[in-house]
């Protein structure tokens, strides 16, 4: 079989799960496409079609969480969360399905510029490789001070950068003396499904289980479905104002270039910068989610591809969290030695795939979520329990760490999911800080204690 219809099977794949995962509210991303992806790489995709998936997986998670973030008014995912303002502004105005189209749109056009411009900073920066490869140890120390500088727990995120990274490297120790084999698997999952895995500590326990408790079912007004263009697939171009399509080429070109910033906050700081140039609450609002969504996909994507193409090694918020299977998934990538999709795919291969998940996604997600977003909102509102997703995911990350290294595979995964996860819930420790620590563990215990 051709390995372009191989990938174009996976990017399919990826669109159609990814395309109804993202209409659940409060799914995290690096909870969902970890396992996911792990799951893809583990049971045999050649590297075409697993990069061909994950830029499907990322298009359509990021274009189906407009749904409820307009629609509900709850964020699809964290990096939905900075939307909900102006969301909320056109919901009161009566026009959320206004809201929804706008961001979608935008979103559509900012994936398709991210794309070559990600591979080409990408290819330039690939210059500097060996400098990055051979200095890996410091710069994951110094991304995670970054990011946990810039984090919500700030202070405390940077007090427990070296308990955290003591923590992980005597787990690690311990089942390398008991399987003489270092894991990585169970680390990646212990700490993406950690906010989760903390919340059903939490709904055990009599003292902490009071901050779930719901009084009442929550409420919510559906507005009545409209359609404003002809035919299944609408133009984007059409949907978006020209000011609106010129600020999201922009905003979507400069964040493609910082890779090493958090996407939640270069899609508040481009929405702000924008909403501040535009008068009126009804044209700053949309204007803003345009914007801010078409950001969200661009830093997500070039925040995939320049490390990829770059280094092989992940040096960015995404890359050390949602796809950090793309790098290190043992035994079939790996970043020490670099053996991964750095090395397996030429700089034309992220082109072509790239644009193949891409496609694929816009052709299966975007009418979806601009034809069917009232219906599809409906039906997960009430017949989808996200207690039933949550323990999915939880199974899921059992069955991937039991296959890693059986029951001690299990137990580590559920371990580093306590720590991480409550660390993450109580002291606003990101899964970012947690990735990062994780890979500069070994240089950290090795300067301290020169073990």
């Amino acid at each position: 079989m051709s390995i372009y219809l191989v990938a174009l099977l996976f990017a399919l794949l990826g669109a159609i799960i990814f395309t109804i995962i993202g209409l659940i509210s409060g799914t995290d991303e690096t909870a969902i496409m970890v396992p996911i992806t792990l799951l893809v790489i583990l049971l045999g995709a050649p590297p075409e079609g697993v990069f061909a998936f994950f830029m499907a997986a990322v298009l359509a998670k990021h274009l189906t969480h407009a749904i409820p973030t307009a629609l509900l008014g709850i964020p699809g995912d964290t990096t939905a969360v900075p939307l909900i303002d102006h969301a909320n502004t056109l919901r009161r105005m009566g026009m959320p399905h206004v809201a929804l189209r706008k961001m979608i749109s935008g979103g559509i056009l900012g994936a398709f510029i991210a794309l070559p411009t990600s591979i080409l900073l990408g290819s330039f920066l690939g210059q500097f490789a060996d400098f990055f490869k051979s200095s890996s140890g410091i710069i994951f120390t110094l991304a995670a001070i970054l990011i946990a500088f810039f984090s919500k727990g700030k202070w405390a995120s940077l007090l427990i950068i070296i308990p955290f990274a003591f923590f992980i490297k005597s787990l690690d120790f311990m089942s390398f003396s008991l399987l003489e084999k270092h894991l990585s698997i169970t680390f990646f999952l212990g700490i993406a499904i950690g906010p989760m895995f903390s919340n059903i500590l939490m709904a055990t326990s009599p003292i902490a289980k009071h901050e779930l408790i719901r009084n009442k079912p929550n409420e919510y007004n559906l507005a009545p479905e409209t359609k404003a263009w002809k035919g299944f697939f609408p133009n984007p171009f059409k949907i978006l104002s020209k000011e609106q399509s010129i600020f999201t080429a922009i905003t979507t070109f400069i964040s493609s270039l910082t890779f090493v910033f958090s996407p939640v906050g270069m899609t508040s700081l481009m929405g702000e910068i924008v909403g501040s140039r535009t008068k009126g609450a009804y044209k700053k609002s949309t204007t803003s989610l345009t914007v801010m969504n078409g950001v969200t996909e661009s830093t997500y994507i070039a925040e995939v591809i320049i490390p990829l193409i770059a280094f092989g090694i992940p040096l960015s918020p995404v890359a050390l969290g949602p796809a950090s299977p793309l790098f290190n998934a043992p035994p079939v990538f790996s970043v020490d030695p670099i053996n991964n999709l750095h090395t397996m795919l030429s700089t034309w291969d992220f082109f072509i795939f790239g644009l193949i998940g891409l496609g694929i996604s816009a052709l299966i997600a975007y009418p979806f979520s601009m034809n069917y977003a009232r219906k599809a909102s409906v039906l997960v509102l009430k017949y989808i329990s996200q207690e039933a997703i949550v323990a999915m995911f939880i199974g899921l990350a059992f069955l991937l760490a039991y296959n890693e290294a059986q029951l001690l595979g299990v137990v580590l995964t559920f371990t580093v999911a306590t720590v991480g996860g409550l660390l993450n819930r109580i002291l606003g420790v990101g899964a970012g800080v947690q990735f990062m620590v994780f890979y500069a563990s070994s240089w950290i215990m090795l300067k301290l204690f020169g073990i």
